[in-house]
């Protein structure tokens, strides 16, 4: 701080309260007494256009509206006394008609006051001039006469306009003259030559000046220049034209735009480049222009300032200059004073903080008077750039003007101080809905006014309080922030405005929505023309918001085509053309935001035709070919095909010649002799092939000797005693002349014989007669024509023609393996026997008979077997044990087969028996099936007999145990007895020779369901319900022996309990076929009976009425009565949990006993009046019903229909095959037999260690006393359905 500065006490503490004060401008609604404001003011330097009216704008508010008034040139402006001048109702903007009048007369300095009872404000001082466009000055210019390579300066000197013109030089023609690196413009308009050249030569070199305000132009007398190169000037180092001297200086203020310049002269043209000394340039605000020759750096400030080295080079030599840049600042704002509003007794600061170079002065106004000159007030203060107003009252409203000026300008600004005493009132509209994306910024609004300025609080779903922290952020105008929105940030906010007046509050609504995102972005196309481009573009968005979906081609709409097809997520381009080529862009809009992805639209087509095509460097036996590409269609050429036709021999025949690279557009062509050939070429893309370019002119070569013999010579003899020799024939291209034939030789091999020889044409094969049989023969075919004879030919093998073999092979033995296996050896015969190729030989068998002497001798059919090659032996597979067989072996030429050999006899021996011809069940009893069988079709020995495996499958398809029977070979059926009721058996059979069983045929079965006791179920108006399956009758074989059966497996399996509020859920897996199935429990440690209840039929059980607190042994007990074994379970301990209690009990109440027994009495009172009333009414039946129902626990049926009352069966179940399941769901359940005789006392069942158990049972129905003996049982479906377990 300044020492002369004078401070108030406790000066530093006040600016720290009245920070406040000063962070926020605040805006006073409309409604409420203020000082006027400046809203709309025209800019400081104001240059008018003579042809229209002039416009300075000045623009206020303020309650009461304000008043305006004008000063020009610092005195009084009355607006009323100058008809040309009218002020716009309600504001102080003036129109000046200057339409008849001169415009001079209205220019000076304009300055605004807007007044009201509150205070005054003011606008800045603004310089009214007019624009002027002077024409050139009257000059004649001396025609220039220079040497070529020397300098030369055309000056332009506009005449001083306002604002300055624009410079540029063109011909008489109105053709900008062309500038380059040689030729170029300086800033101030003038044209600089490097050095001159001949065709600078010209005399029309004319200066343009255009004038912005006015859209003028002037030129400036034409310039004749005459380049001379009689003595021209030589090269030369480079030399500054502009600036002068090797350092110049140059001033710029902060903000604008540095432009420095450098133009050097030499030959060659010198390169122009910039540098800092001692810093580096600002690349991003650093740009060049003319060719280098300018230098430009945007928005300059401080720190660019400096020496920047100019650098000229050529060849020669290299030059410098330095411009020493030295920034200034006109004043610019550092804290601009804005509005208080206070409340009375406040305190308030203003500042006006400002900075520049040099340092600007600065001066407080009140109301427009300088502030030494206003009345004093004593609750002011100033210091420099402070005023400080303490404890204000009501009626000290003002304005106040800071002006900061120097050398190079000035700011001034307007500072409402208001005295108001306000409760605070929201101006943000209420319920206002914002809507944001996620992840994006979101602003809640929360304006307020009031004096003091209120304080504002934020709230969140009307209770949670929002503090100025992550994720929130409250700004000082009551904005509340959230950096990055997200779902969860949706919902209702509250601002409350508060000051010591009153409290006010506002509810908006925020809504975070997903992004639009594109899902699948549109992909690079390369379509052929004619066909169809379709981009797709899959978006995602919020459902709520509506999106717009656009296509833009190359940045602009689509074409106005029906070709162009826009679908919801696609856009379809039909029929492409090479206009159709582009980017192509889907911009997916909603009102909150919007996606956009582009692709490249490539379009292509097969190539041009090659064309102009030519033959050059022409010899016998080559040319050269040269073609011009066509156009490729935006697909590389990838080769070029050329093809020929041969006019001669094959004329419209094109024939492929050679390939090039596509790069390539020549090609050296490999000639024949003797052809007519015309050339064309063909290109091909990644599209396919162009058309054929028009044929090259024809030419023809000159005959001469084949240069090639014919391919493919063969010598077969295709009958006894000749050869045939063929060949492929020359075409008429290889040829290479007229008059083509062929010497066709051959001599026989190994034989010291001349060559014979024939001559032949037009033919492609010679035969040769009188040959020995199958010798070999040396054979040459060669071709000739008029013009000699082609090279030597090679010599073929070939043979004469083949006859059947002479003799049989001899020695022929056998070597038997096995039952299916034999090997035979022989002689080959010799090889002049076989008169031909040997091809191999061949074994011819056959089975004549079987070796046992029960079977019938048939004889089958032969059997062949082909050995390739010079064989001795071959086995012989698949043969039939048991059985005799002959055989005798062929030789084989390729003419055919020779005599046979003496036939060999020889046996197989016994081997295993083929599967039993078949398996049947033919009686189901309840605990016996019946098998029957038949013999195998082959027995391949001496049948010893059969073996049975057999064994249970339950009802999760577990296999049990397997029993093993064996029978004699004349045993084809047996009866097993003491099977499970209700069971599926699965059978092995199998036949047995001494070398052992055959393969197994298997059957699957089971025995008949538990029928004794069950009746079938008769609903009312029906007849008895029928199993869907009927069962089979129950019968019993006759058949012997019969093999009685022990059960397979232990009766009982797993054991499960589990207790629910119900009772205890007792379930057992059950494999047993006995009638009666009981659940028995017990309280633990208790000697009374055991408790009982019949569940036949079931694997699941629920125990009810068990006593909370208490354990009971729980088992299951399974008895039949044929059989005097008991099957129990392990016993399982169920334990009953006790039902908790959180209130007092209240059987220890001394009121709660007391009420009990006065009930107990009142029940006593009322049984004996009851007793009385029925002696005198007549016996009451409780002797009959106790008689019906002699043990109600182990009898848990309903008296009305014999079913169980308690009972529900809700699992379901899955028979496995050959189980049967009732379509109707009707079971009857067998009534319980409740004699513990019946099932004994400590049966020894098999029991889990967990002692769980699982199953289903149902009861039977005891019989009625008055019946005699028990009646036959229907089939029961649950018994069917549950007896496979």
């Amino acid at each position: 701080m300044d020492g002369n500065r004078k401070w108030v006490p406790g000066f530093e503490a006040v600016l720290l309260i009245l920070l406040s004060h000063t962070a926020v401008a605040l805006e006073v609604p409309l409604d409420l007494p203020q000082p006027p404001t400046i809203t709309l003011q025209s800019p400081k330097d104001y240059i008018f256009d003579p042809r229209e009216n002039i416009v300075i704008h000045c623009e206020a508010k303020g309650k009461p509206q304000p008043s305006f008034s004008w000063t020009r040139n610092g005195s009084h402006f009355d607006v009323e006394k100058d008809s040309k001048v009218l002020m716009k109702p309600g504001s102080g903007t003036l129109v000046i008609d200057i339409s008849q009048e001169k415009a001079e007369a209205y220019e000076g300095t304009y300055q605004c006051t807007a007044h009201n009872e509150h205070g005054t404000a003011v606008s800045n001082n603004i310089i009214i001039r007019q624009s002027r466009s002077p024409l050139w000055s009257k000059e004649r210019n001396e025609a220039i006469v220079v040497q070529m390579g020397v300098s030369l300066v055309l000056q332009c000197r506009p005449p001083a306009g306002l604002p300055p013109p624009v410079i540029f030089w063109m011909d008489n023609n109105f053709q900008r003259l062309p500038l380059d690196k040689r030729v170029s413009q300086a800033l101030n308009g003038d044209l600089y030559f490097s050095n001159v050249l001949p065709e600078d030569t010209r005399s029309d070199y004319i200066c343009y000046a255009r004038f912005p305000h006015t859209q003028t132009i002037q030129q400036k007398q034409p310039i004749s220049v005459t380049v001379l190169d009689s003595s021209p000037e030589g090269e030369r180092r480079p030399g500054f034209m502009l600036p002068l001297g090797t350092t110049s200086t140059q001033m710029v203020l902060r903000g604008e735009t540095l432009e420095l310049e450098c133009i050097a002269d030499g030959l060659p043209t010198p390169d122009i480049s910039w540098q800092k000394d001692g810093g580096e340039l600002p690349s991003s605000r650093t740009s060049f222009h003319n060719f280098k020759k300018t230098l430009k750096i945007s928005d300059v400030n401080e720190a660019d300032g400096g020496a920047y080295r100019c650098t000229a080079t050529n060849n020669l030599g290299t030059v410098h200059h330095i411009i020493k840049v030295t920034v200034n600042a006109a004043p610019f704002w550092v804290s601009a004073p804005r509005n208080l509003i206070l409340a009375p007794n406040e305190t308030g600061i203003l500042t006006c903080r400002v900075s520049g170079e040099p340092k600007p002065q600065i001066s407080w106004f009140v109301n427009g008077v300088p502030i030494e000159n206003a009345p004093e007030d004593h609750s002011r203060k100033v210091d420099d750039d402070t005023v400080i107003l303490s404890s204000v009252q009501s009626g000290s409203s003002a304005v106040y003007q800071c002006n900061a000026s120097n050398a190079f300008g000035y700011l001034m600004a307007n500072a409402f101080v208001s005295v108001l005493a306000e409760p605070p009132r929201v101006l943000t509209p209420p319920n206002r809905v914002y809507q944001v994306i996620t992840n994006s910024p979101a602003l809640l609004h929360c304006a307020s006014f009031g004096s003091p300025i209120p304080t504002i609080t934020w709230f969140k779903d009307s209770q949670i309080s929002i503090k100025n922290s992550d994720p929130y952020v409250i700004h000082e105008d009551g904005t509340l922030e959230i950096h990055v929105a997200q779902p969860l940030n949706s919902g209702k906010y509250t601002c409350i405005a508060t000051n010591n007046l009153g409290i006010k509050e506002n509810h908006v609504f925020l809504e975070v929505k997903e992004p639009t995102r594109i899902l699948k972005q549109p992909e690079y196309k390369v379509v052929q023309r004619g066909l169809s481009a379709v981009f797709e573009c899959k978006v995602k968005h919020d459902p709520s918001l509506v999106p717009t979906m656009t296509w833009l081609k190359d940045k602009g709409e689509l074409p106005d085509d029906e070709r162009f097809e826009v679908d919801t997520d696609s856009l379809i381009i039909k029929d492409v053309t090479d206009e159709d080529e582009g980017t192509y862009t889907c911009i997916m809009n909603t009102t909150l935001d919007q996606d956009s992805a582009s692709a490249m639209l490539t379009v292509v087509e097969k190539p041009d035709s090659p064309a102009d095509l030519e033959l050059t460097d022409q010899t016998e036996r080559t040319v050269q070919l040269t073609w011009t590409p066509g156009d490729e269609h935006n697909s590389p050429t990838q080769k070029f095909l050329i093809q020929y036709e041969d006019l001669l021999h094959e004329p419209g025949v094109w024939i492929n010649l050679t390939e090039v690279a596509g790069t390539s557009t020549t090609a050296q062509l490999n000639l024949s002799p003797y052809v007519y050939y015309s050339f064309r070429v063909r290109a091909l893309n990644n599209v396919g092939y162009s058309e054929p370019s028009q044929p090259s002119r024809q030419y023809r070569t000159n005959p001469a000797a084949p240069d090639e013999n014919p391919s493919d010579v063969h010598g077969v003899g295709l009958e006894p005693g000749n050869l045939v020799i063929s060949w492929t024939p020359l075409t008429g291209f290889q040829s290479n002349g007229p008059g083509l034939e062929y010497k066709v030789q051959w001599r026989q091999k190994d034989i010291e014989e001349n060559w014979s020889s024939k001559n032949v044409a037009n033919v492609s094969q010679f035969v040769v007669s009188g040959t020995p049989t199958y010798v070999p023969y040396e054979i040459k075919v060669q071709a000739l024509n008029d013009y000699g004879s082609g090279p030597d030919p090679e010599v073929v093998i070939g043979y004469s023609g083949e006859d059947l073999p002479l003799s049989a092979p001899d020695s022929v033995r056998v070597m038997v393996h096995s039952s299916t296996l034999a090997e035979v050896h022989w002689e080959p015969v010799a090889f002049p026997s076989v008169r031909g190729k040997l091809q191999g030989y061949k074994v011819y068998y056959c089975r004549e008979r079987g070796l046992q002497e029960t079977e019938k001798e048939t004889k089958q059919e032969e059997q062949v077997l082909s050995f390739s090659g010079n064989r001795s032996e071959g086995r012989l597979p698949g043969l039939q044990p048991y059985s005799v067989y002959s055989l005798f072996v062929k030789v084989l030429n390729s003419k055919g087969e020779g005599p046979p050999s003496p036939s060999k006899t020889f046996e197989t021996p016994e081997g295993v028996p083929e599967q039993p011809s078949f398996l049947n069940v033919v009686n189901h009893g309840m605990d016996s099936l019946t098998l029957e069988w038949g013999p195998p079709t082959n027995n391949n020995g001496r049948l010893a007999g059969y073996t049975l495996k057999y064994q249970p499958v339950n009802y999760t398809s577990e296999l049990g145990p397997v029993k093993v029977m064996t029978f004699l070979a004349n045993e084809t059926t047996i009866t097993l007895g003491n099977l499970n009721a209700s069971m599926l058996y699965k059978f092995y059979l199998s036949a047995r020779t001494i070398k052992g069983p055959g393969p197994d045929i298997t059957q699957e079965a089971s025995t008949a369901m538990d029928t004794t006791r069950t009746q079938p179920t008769v609903e009312t108006g029906k007849g008895p319900t029928e199993p869907p399956h009927p069962t089979s009758p129950i019968t019993q074989s006759l058949h012997s022996p019969f093999h009685k059966v022990p059960p397979v497996g232990p009766a009982f399996g797993t054991v499960n309990t589990s207790v629910s509020e119900d009772g205890a859920v007792i379930t057992w897996e059950y494999f047993g076929h006995h009638k009666n199935v009981y659940v028995e429990y017990i309280v633990e440690n208790s000697k009374e009976d055991w408790k009982k209840e019949m569940v036949n039929g079931s694997h699941s059980h629920m125990i009810k009425g068990l006593k909370p607190g208490m354990s009971y042994r729980v088992r299951v007990v399974a008895k039949d009565a044929a059989d005097p074994t008991v099957h129990s379970t392990d016993e399982v301990l169920v334990t009953v949990p006790a039902v908790p209690s959180r209130q007092v009990d209240i059987a220890t109440q001394g009121w709660f006993i007391g009420l009990m027994c006065a009930i107990a009495l009142l029940i006593l009172v009322l049984l004996i009046v009851c007793f009385i009333k029925r002696n005198k009414g007549g016996k009451y039946p409780v002797k009959e019903k106790e008689d019906a129902h002699q043990d109600p626990e182990i009898q848990p049926m309903k008296e009305d229909d014999g079913t169980f009352g308690e009972y529900s069966d809700t699992e379901d179940h899955k028979p496995l095959k050959g189980s049967r399941t009732p379509s109707n769901g009707t079971v009857r359940r067998d009534e319980s037999d409740d004699s513990l005789v019946d099932y004994g006392e400590g049966g020894d069942g098999q029991f889990n260690e967990d002692g769980s158990f699982i199953g289903q049972y149902s009861g039977k129905k005891e019989k009625d006393t008055h019946e005699g003996n028990e009646s036959s049982e229907a089939p029961s479906p649950v018994n069917a359905m549950n007896s496979f377990v």
